[in-house]
Protein backbone atom coordinates (compact mmCIF):
# COMPACT_ATOMS: atom_id res chain seq x y z
CA UNK A 1 0.00 0.00 0.00
CA UNK A 2 1.25 3.47 -0.84
CA UNK A 3 2.39 5.75 2.00
CA UNK A 4 0.01 8.30 3.51
CA UNK A 5 1.25 11.70 4.73
CA UNK A 6 -0.19 14.77 6.48
CA UNK A 7 -0.55 18.35 5.24
CA UNK A 8 -1.07 20.99 7.94
CA UNK A 9 -1.55 24.77 7.91
CA UNK A 10 -1.42 25.14 11.72
CA UNK A 11 -4.94 26.62 11.90
CA UNK A 12 -5.65 29.37 14.44
CA UNK A 13 -9.21 28.65 15.53
CA UNK A 14 -11.65 31.30 16.68
CA UNK A 15 -10.86 32.06 20.30
CA UNK A 16 -7.48 30.36 19.99
CA UNK A 17 -3.91 31.57 19.50
CA UNK A 18 -0.85 30.93 17.38
CA UNK A 19 0.78 29.18 20.34
CA UNK A 20 -2.16 26.80 20.59
CA UNK A 21 -1.88 26.14 16.84
CA UNK A 22 1.80 25.24 17.21
CA UNK A 23 1.14 22.97 20.19
CA UNK A 24 -1.66 21.26 18.27
CA UNK A 25 0.66 20.77 15.28
CA UNK A 26 3.21 18.96 17.42
CA UNK A 27 0.49 16.87 19.03
CA UNK A 28 -0.95 15.88 15.66
CA UNK A 29 2.51 15.14 14.26
CA UNK A 30 3.27 12.88 17.21
CA UNK A 31 0.03 11.01 16.57
CA UNK A 32 0.80 10.77 12.85
CA UNK A 33 4.21 9.34 13.67
CA UNK A 34 2.63 6.71 15.92
CA UNK A 35 0.06 5.83 13.25
CA UNK A 36 2.67 5.30 10.54
CA UNK A 37 2.24 8.38 8.37
CA UNK A 38 5.38 9.06 6.33
CA UNK A 39 5.57 12.87 6.28
CA UNK A 40 4.18 15.90 8.07
CA UNK A 41 4.26 18.98 5.87
CA UNK A 42 3.41 22.59 6.66
CA UNK A 43 2.41 25.25 4.15
CA UNK A 44 3.53 28.86 3.80
CA UNK A 45 0.72 31.44 3.86
CA UNK A 46 0.84 35.12 4.76
CA UNK A 47 -1.59 37.75 6.03
CA UNK A 48 -4.16 35.12 6.97
CA UNK A 49 -5.48 35.38 10.55
CA UNK A 50 -6.46 31.70 10.57
CA UNK A 51 -3.09 30.23 9.55
CA UNK A 52 -0.01 30.21 11.80
CA UNK A 53 2.56 28.66 9.44
CA UNK A 54 3.88 31.86 7.79
CA UNK A 55 7.42 31.33 9.15
CA UNK A 56 7.34 27.83 7.75
CA UNK A 57 10.93 26.78 8.42
CA UNK A 58 10.61 27.83 12.07
CA UNK A 59 7.43 25.78 12.53
CA UNK A 60 9.04 22.80 10.79
CA UNK A 61 11.85 22.96 13.35
CA UNK A 62 9.30 23.07 16.18
CA UNK A 63 7.46 20.02 14.87
CA UNK A 64 10.65 18.10 14.09
CA UNK A 65 11.92 18.75 17.63
CA UNK A 66 8.72 17.23 19.02
CA UNK A 67 8.92 14.06 16.92
CA UNK A 68 11.50 11.35 16.33
CA UNK A 69 11.11 9.51 13.04
CA UNK A 70 8.47 11.09 10.79
CA UNK A 71 9.76 13.25 7.94
CA UNK A 72 8.90 16.93 8.37
CA UNK A 73 8.88 19.48 5.58
CA UNK A 74 7.19 22.17 3.57
CA UNK A 75 4.14 21.79 1.42
CA UNK A 76 5.34 24.23 0.47
CA UNK A 77 7.80 27.06 0.64
CA UNK A 78 6.69 29.72 -1.85
CA UNK A 79 10.05 30.24 -3.51
CA UNK A 80 9.22 33.55 -5.28
CA UNK A 81 8.97 35.13 -1.80
CA UNK A 82 12.58 34.25 -0.94
CA UNK A 83 16.08 34.14 -2.32
CA UNK A 84 17.27 30.59 -3.04
CA UNK A 85 20.29 31.13 -0.77
CA UNK A 86 18.12 31.98 2.24
CA UNK A 87 16.02 28.84 1.75
CA UNK A 88 19.16 26.73 1.30
CA UNK A 89 20.53 28.06 4.59
CA UNK A 90 17.23 27.54 6.43
CA UNK A 91 16.73 23.99 5.25
CA UNK A 92 20.41 23.20 5.52
CA UNK A 93 20.11 24.21 9.16
CA UNK A 94 17.04 22.02 9.62
CA UNK A 95 18.82 19.09 7.99
CA UNK A 96 21.80 19.56 10.31
CA UNK A 97 19.48 19.54 13.33
CA UNK A 98 17.26 16.67 12.16
CA UNK A 99 19.36 14.64 9.70
CA UNK A 100 17.50 12.52 7.19
CA UNK A 101 14.07 13.86 8.17
CA UNK A 102 13.65 17.14 6.25
CA UNK A 103 11.78 17.67 2.96
CA UNK A 104 11.65 20.87 0.91
CA UNK A 105 8.52 21.26 -1.18
CA UNK A 106 8.55 24.35 -3.40
CA UNK A 107 5.62 26.32 -4.75
CA UNK A 108 5.45 29.02 -7.40
CA UNK A 109 2.47 31.00 -6.06
CA UNK A 110 2.83 33.79 -3.48
CA UNK A 111 0.66 32.09 -0.89
CA UNK A 112 -1.11 35.36 -0.18
CA UNK A 113 -2.78 38.38 -1.77
CA UNK A 114 -0.91 40.61 -4.22
CA UNK A 115 -0.43 43.52 -1.80
CA UNK A 116 1.14 41.22 0.78
CA UNK A 117 3.23 39.58 -1.94
CA UNK A 118 4.65 43.00 -2.81
CA UNK A 119 5.45 43.60 0.86
CA UNK A 120 7.25 40.26 1.07
CA UNK A 121 9.31 40.94 -2.04
CA UNK A 122 9.99 44.61 -1.23
CA UNK A 123 9.44 45.88 -4.74
CA UNK A 124 11.35 43.16 -6.58
CA UNK A 125 9.97 42.10 -9.94
CA UNK A 126 7.69 39.09 -10.02
CA UNK A 127 10.21 36.33 -9.38
CA UNK A 128 7.66 33.68 -10.35
CA UNK A 129 9.04 34.34 -13.84
CA UNK A 130 12.43 33.04 -12.72
CA UNK A 131 11.08 30.04 -10.81
CA UNK A 132 12.87 27.38 -12.93
CA UNK A 133 16.22 29.16 -12.56
CA UNK A 134 15.64 29.69 -8.84
CA UNK A 135 14.91 25.99 -8.33
CA UNK A 136 18.13 25.04 -10.08
CA UNK A 137 20.09 27.62 -8.09
CA UNK A 138 18.68 26.16 -4.89
CA UNK A 139 19.62 22.66 -6.00
CA UNK A 140 23.17 23.84 -6.59
CA UNK A 141 23.46 25.23 -3.06
CA UNK A 142 22.69 21.76 -1.67
CA UNK A 143 25.56 20.22 -3.66
CA UNK A 144 29.01 19.95 -2.05
CA UNK A 145 30.90 23.21 -2.31
CA UNK A 146 33.77 23.31 -4.80
CA UNK A 147 37.14 24.98 -4.44
CA UNK A 148 37.00 28.78 -4.53
CA UNK A 149 33.19 28.81 -4.68
CA UNK A 150 32.26 32.43 -4.05
CA UNK A 151 28.83 31.88 -2.46
CA UNK A 152 28.03 28.87 -0.30
CA UNK A 153 25.06 27.85 1.80
CA UNK A 154 26.38 27.30 5.32
CA UNK A 155 24.73 25.12 6.56
CA UNK A 156 23.35 23.59 3.42
CA UNK A 157 26.19 22.67 1.07
CA UNK A 158 26.46 18.91 0.69
CA UNK A 159 23.22 18.15 2.52
CA UNK A 160 21.20 17.11 -0.56
CA UNK A 161 17.92 18.07 1.07
CA UNK A 162 15.18 16.38 -1.03
CA UNK A 163 13.37 18.93 -3.21
CA UNK A 164 9.79 18.47 -4.38
CA UNK A 165 7.90 20.65 -6.82
CA UNK A 166 4.30 21.45 -5.89
CA UNK A 167 1.61 22.72 -8.18
CA UNK A 168 -2.04 23.32 -8.91
CA UNK A 169 -1.52 23.82 -12.64
CA UNK A 170 0.54 22.26 -15.43
CA UNK A 171 3.66 24.43 -15.17
CA UNK A 172 5.29 22.77 -12.17
CA UNK A 173 4.26 19.32 -13.41
CA UNK A 174 6.23 19.85 -16.59
CA UNK A 175 9.17 21.42 -14.76
CA UNK A 176 9.31 18.60 -12.20
CA UNK A 177 9.41 16.11 -15.06
CA UNK A 178 12.17 17.97 -16.87
CA UNK A 179 14.30 18.28 -13.73
CA UNK A 180 13.65 14.72 -12.55
CA UNK A 181 12.11 15.77 -9.22
CA UNK A 182 9.19 14.34 -7.26
CA UNK A 183 5.91 16.16 -7.83
CA UNK A 184 2.90 16.87 -5.59
CA UNK A 185 -0.42 18.21 -6.87
CA UNK A 186 -2.70 20.42 -4.76
CA UNK A 187 -5.94 18.67 -5.64
CA UNK A 188 -7.32 19.37 -2.17
CA UNK A 189 -8.19 22.91 -3.30
CA UNK A 190 -7.50 22.99 -7.07
CA UNK A 191 -8.69 19.69 -8.57
CA UNK A 192 -9.44 20.75 -12.14
CA UNK A 193 -6.08 19.85 -13.73
CA UNK A 194 -5.18 16.94 -11.47
CA UNK A 195 -5.16 14.10 -13.99
CA UNK A 196 -3.71 16.21 -16.78
CA UNK A 197 -0.86 17.40 -14.55
CA UNK A 198 -0.02 13.87 -13.43
CA UNK A 199 -0.02 12.69 -17.04
CA UNK A 200 2.30 15.51 -18.14
CA UNK A 201 4.65 14.88 -15.23
CA UNK A 202 4.96 11.18 -15.98
CA UNK A 203 5.28 11.72 -19.71
CA UNK A 204 7.90 14.48 -19.44
CA UNK A 205 9.95 12.85 -16.67
CA UNK A 206 13.71 12.68 -17.19
CA UNK A 207 15.74 10.54 -14.78
CA UNK A 208 18.11 12.56 -12.58
CA UNK A 209 20.56 12.11 -9.74
CA UNK A 210 17.62 12.77 -7.42
CA UNK A 211 15.15 10.32 -8.90
CA UNK A 212 15.27 7.42 -11.36
CA UNK A 213 11.55 7.27 -12.16
CA UNK A 214 8.52 9.51 -11.58
CA UNK A 215 7.20 9.84 -8.05
CA UNK A 216 3.85 11.60 -7.81
CA UNK A 217 1.80 12.60 -4.81
CA UNK A 218 -1.65 14.20 -4.70
CA UNK A 219 -3.53 15.79 -1.82
CA UNK A 220 -7.07 15.09 -0.71
CA UNK A 221 -9.15 16.61 2.07
CA UNK A 222 -10.44 14.06 4.53
CA UNK A 223 -13.09 14.68 7.17
CA UNK A 224 -13.65 11.32 8.81
CA UNK A 225 -15.76 10.65 11.84
CA UNK A 226 -17.64 7.77 13.39
CA UNK A 227 -20.84 9.10 11.82
CA UNK A 228 -21.51 10.80 8.51
CA UNK A 229 -23.35 13.66 10.21
CA UNK A 230 -20.38 14.48 12.45
CA UNK A 231 -18.00 14.46 9.47
CA UNK A 232 -20.22 16.73 7.37
CA UNK A 233 -20.56 19.15 10.27
CA UNK A 234 -16.79 19.28 10.80
CA UNK A 235 -16.35 20.00 7.07
CA UNK A 236 -18.40 23.20 7.38
CA UNK A 237 -15.50 24.97 9.09
CA UNK A 238 -13.32 24.66 5.99
CA UNK A 239 -16.25 25.61 3.78
CA UNK A 240 -16.87 28.76 5.83
CA UNK A 241 -13.18 29.64 5.77
CA UNK A 242 -13.10 29.36 1.98
CA UNK A 243 -16.22 31.48 1.61
CA UNK A 244 -14.76 34.16 3.88
CA UNK A 245 -11.53 34.18 1.88
CA UNK A 246 -13.37 34.48 -1.42
CA UNK A 247 -15.30 37.49 -0.12
CA UNK A 248 -12.10 39.16 1.12
CA UNK A 249 -12.86 38.69 4.82
CA UNK A 250 -10.43 36.03 6.04
CA UNK A 251 -10.45 35.43 9.76
CA UNK A 252 -9.61 32.85 12.35
CA UNK A 253 -10.74 29.33 11.57
CA UNK A 254 -14.47 29.18 12.40
CA UNK A 255 -16.41 26.60 14.40
CA UNK A 256 -18.68 24.24 12.48
CA UNK A 257 -22.35 24.98 11.86
CA UNK A 258 -25.37 22.74 11.55
CA UNK A 259 -26.46 24.07 8.15
CA UNK A 260 -23.91 25.50 5.72
CA UNK A 261 -26.72 26.24 3.26
CA UNK A 262 -27.97 29.00 5.55
CA UNK A 263 -24.70 30.93 5.24
CA UNK A 264 -24.28 31.38 1.49
CA UNK A 265 -26.16 31.44 -1.79
CA UNK A 266 -26.52 28.32 -3.96
CA UNK A 267 -24.06 29.83 -6.46
CA UNK A 268 -21.41 30.37 -3.81
CA UNK A 269 -21.93 26.90 -2.39
CA UNK A 270 -21.61 25.42 -5.86
CA UNK A 271 -18.20 27.05 -6.13
CA UNK A 272 -17.23 25.61 -2.75
CA UNK A 273 -18.34 22.16 -3.84
CA UNK A 274 -16.30 22.46 -7.04
CA UNK A 275 -13.18 23.58 -5.17
CA UNK A 276 -13.38 20.76 -2.62
CA UNK A 277 -14.78 18.02 -4.82
CA UNK A 278 -11.71 15.87 -4.10
CA UNK A 279 -12.70 15.36 -0.49
CA UNK A 280 -13.56 12.28 1.53
CA UNK A 281 -16.27 13.26 4.01
CA UNK A 282 -18.17 10.70 6.03
CA UNK A 283 -17.96 7.64 8.24
CA UNK A 284 -15.07 5.15 7.99
CA UNK A 285 -16.71 3.10 5.25
CA UNK A 286 -17.54 6.15 3.12
CA UNK A 287 -14.05 7.58 3.54
CA UNK A 288 -12.50 4.26 2.59
CA UNK A 289 -14.52 4.11 -0.63
CA UNK A 290 -13.56 7.66 -1.60
CA UNK A 291 -9.86 7.25 -0.85
CA UNK A 292 -9.72 3.92 -2.68
CA UNK A 293 -11.34 5.47 -5.75
CA UNK A 294 -9.02 8.49 -5.63
CA UNK A 295 -5.91 6.29 -5.54
CA UNK A 296 -7.22 4.11 -8.35
CA UNK A 297 -8.02 7.17 -10.46
CA UNK A 298 -4.71 8.97 -9.95
CA UNK A 299 -2.33 6.01 -9.51
CA UNK A 300 -0.25 8.20 -7.20
CA UNK A 301 2.79 6.88 -5.39
CA UNK A 302 1.83 8.63 -2.16
CA UNK A 303 -1.32 10.24 -0.72
CA UNK A 304 -1.18 13.57 1.12
CA UNK A 305 -4.07 13.97 3.55
CA UNK A 306 -5.32 17.43 4.52
CA UNK A 307 -8.29 18.25 6.72
CA UNK A 308 -8.40 21.33 8.92
CA UNK A 309 -10.92 20.99 11.72
CA UNK A 310 -12.00 23.37 14.45
CA UNK A 311 -11.96 20.69 17.13
CA UNK A 312 -8.50 19.26 17.63
CA UNK A 313 -9.75 16.02 19.19
CA UNK A 314 -12.06 15.43 16.24
CA UNK A 315 -9.19 16.11 13.87
CA UNK A 316 -7.00 13.54 15.58
CA UNK A 317 -9.83 11.03 15.37
CA UNK A 318 -10.11 11.74 11.63
CA UNK A 319 -6.45 10.91 11.05
CA UNK A 320 -6.83 7.77 13.17
CA UNK A 321 -9.67 6.65 10.91
CA UNK A 322 -7.59 7.38 7.80
CA UNK A 323 -4.73 5.28 9.18
CA UNK A 324 -7.18 2.43 9.76
CA UNK A 325 -8.44 2.86 6.20
CA UNK A 326 -4.89 2.51 4.91
CA UNK A 327 -4.45 -0.72 6.90
CA UNK A 328 -7.65 -2.18 5.43
CA UNK A 329 -6.65 -1.20 1.91
CA UNK A 330 -3.24 -2.80 2.46
CA UNK A 331 -4.96 -6.01 3.59
CA UNK A 332 -7.07 -5.98 0.43
CA UNK A 333 -3.90 -5.91 -1.68
CA UNK A 334 -2.47 -9.01 -0.02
Amino acid sequence: MIPFSVLDLAPIVQGGSARQAFDDAVDLAQLAETLGYKRYWLAEHHNMPGIASAATAVVIGHVAAGTKTIRVGSGGIMLPNHSPLVIAEQFGTLEALFPGRIDLGLGRAPGTDQQTARALRRGAKDSADTFPQDVQELQAYFEPAIANQAVQAVPGAGTHVPIWLLGSSLFSAQLAGMLGLPFAFASHFAPDLLLQALDIYRREFQPSESLEKPYAMAAINVFASDTEAEAKRAFTSLQQSFINLRFGTPGQFPPPVDDINALASPAVLAGVQQTFREAAVGNPQQVEQTIKAFIAKTKVDELMVAGMMYDHTARKRSFEIVAQVRERLADQEL
